[in-house]
């Protein structure tokens, strides 16, 4: 009978200690976030999203259908990281025969060179003025969503996120 007690108790102590919260969130290795990633959509609430949000939107999925890539960070194991964003140089036109529009891939782009802290969940870059921009990341493989108010992005940080593939 003891016996019983004691393989219960045992067996209750395992299921209790083997079952882990839900809301403990998986904290990716540092590393994972060297290389080149390019962002290829941005995930945004129609009912709420400002037109614009919509329309950059729109434009990145249309370039990205193009391979296009209008905005991309490369993270070094130096801590150091290049941004090169694109978005200010699309220039959207009425094609020749007057039927749609043209979005062709813009041959300029601005580049920015800094250093980053990246800790598993929560990306730190120091900006252009010197302060550093905390930014929610999370990693799954090749695929990286960054939150896009963090980014201050004009036209890419309305509420949702920016999603990034690394090459």
């Amino acid at each position: 009978m003891m016996q019983r007690y004691s393989l219960l108790f045992v067996l209750a102590t395992f299921i209790i200690f083997s079952c882990s919260s839900d809301k403990v969130e998986d904290v990716v290795d540092a590393s994972s976030i060297l290389g080149t990633w390019e962002a290829t959509d941005l995930m945004i609430n129609n009912e709420t999203a400002s037109d614009d949000a919509k329309n950059a939107r729109d434009i990145l999925n249309f370039l990205t259908a193009k391979d296009c890539y209008i905005l991309s960070f490369t993270f070094n194991s130096d801590l150091t990281v290049t941004a090169r964003n694109s978005s200010n140089y699309v220039e959207i036109s009425v094609n020749s025969a007057g039927t749609g529009l043209e979005i062709p891939c813009p041959t300029e782009s601005d580049t920015e060179a800094s250093t980053y802290i990246f800790d598993g969940m929560v990306l730190s870059i120091l900006d252009g003025n010197g302060e550093t921009v905390n930014v929610d990341v999370t990693i799954d493989g090749d695929t990286m969503a960054v939150d896009a108010a963090d980014l201050d992005i004009p036209n890419f940080n309305d509420s949702g996120e920016l999603i990034f593939i690394k090459r």
